[in-house]
């Protein structure tokens, strides 16, 4: 520290917390986010099964016909994976590891990355676990079943209705749409995120 006629000049270090020398993503904290947008998705899906808007039962094996899929039903998914989403996006992008003297863009994108990644990460959890316990059902519906009612279930498959082919369209649709927004969603909340915890 120097004194020159009663200015006081002060050095100034900067302590850089990650970095562009350390790593660029926090696995930790998208993980975490996943996690919490899996565990918002089951409370939400939970729900919308008690209020009679979900087309399938959680805890039954025995769900109603793909003709019941309303347009209640399709809003409740897209509602379910935003809310999620967002939660999941912030939690990563606010848990994320602080970069102090990196260019403002920069920390922006990594958290919009994490709120990204948070929510593609919940979304590959929980279809493979839809895609497990499907597949658990059926083996165990075809295992069970009689001979004869095993080909009857057969022949009413083949036999699907336009208006079934129809509602499932309309669920793909529904799904596809709520997917779409639900990244967007996760990544602007990763931002979101980051940008309070840049705030505290």
């Amino acid at each position: 520290m120097a004194r020159t006629e009663g200015v006081v000049a002060v050095e100034e270090q900067v302590v850089v917390s990650g970095g562009p020398a350390g790593k660029a993503n926090d696995w930790g904290a998208i993980i975490g986010g996943a996690l919490g947008a899996i565990a918002v998705s089951i409370i939400l899906f939970t729900a919308g099964t008690g209020f009679g808007v979900s087309t399938v039962e959680p805890w039954s094996f025995a769900n109603r016909a793909p003709e019941t899929f309303a347009i209640g039903t399709g809003i409740w998914l897209i509602v379910m994976q935003w809310l999620s989403a967002g939660f999941g996006g912030y939690l990563a992008g606010r848990l994320r590891e602080k970069w102090i003297g990196v260019r403002t863009d920069e920390v922006l994108f990594r958290d919009t990355a994490h709120g990204f990644l948070a929510w593609a990460l919940a979304t590959v959890i929980v279809a493979a676990l839809f895609a497990v316990g499907t597949g658990i059902a059926g083996t165990a519906a075809a295992v069970t079943a009689e001979p004869g009612t095993v080909s009857e279930a057969a022949d009413a498959a083949a036999a699907m209705s336009q208006k079934a082919l129809e509602a499932a369209a309309n669920f793909s649709i529904f799904t596809a749409i709520s997917l779409l927004v639900g990244g967007f969603i996760g990544a602007v909340a990763g931002g979101l995120g980051g940008y309070h915890r840049d705030a505290v």
